[in-house]
């Protein structure tokens, strides 16, 4: 899912699209999210399943759950810092990704 914020220019000073994004991986204690911010999607999610991105993603395997295009990287920066707080959003974005509804059934 990607969603892009400010129809504007999209792209940071150097004239590079800026994304921020959001990885899902599921574990046994129950799904895990991750947060960050890049200007290549598809480069940044082989550079984490393949144990070179963040220190705590390495070891799993990660899928994209959400990215979002913005204005600059500034704006991916803060638009980061939002999403990193936003537990109710990535716990949605997680529920969704893996068909659970978050209900029991009586």
């Amino acid at each position: 899912m990607l969603q892009e914020r400010n129809s504007n220019a999209k792209t940071d000073e150097t004239g590079t699209p800026c994304y921020v994004y959001v990885l899902g991986s599921e574990e046994a204690k129950g799904p895990r999210t991750y947060v960050g911010w890049t200007t290549d999607l598809e480069r940044r999610l082989i550079a984490h399943n393949s144990g070179r991105g963040a220190r705590s993603t390495r070891g799993r395997q990660w899928r994209l759950l959400y990215a979002e295009r913005c204005e600059s990287k500034s704006a991916a920066l803060s638009r980061e810092w939002r999403l990193k707080r936003d537990r109710g959003f990535r716990k949605l974005l997680s529920m969704l990704s893996t068909g659970a509804s978050g209900t029991t059934s009586s």
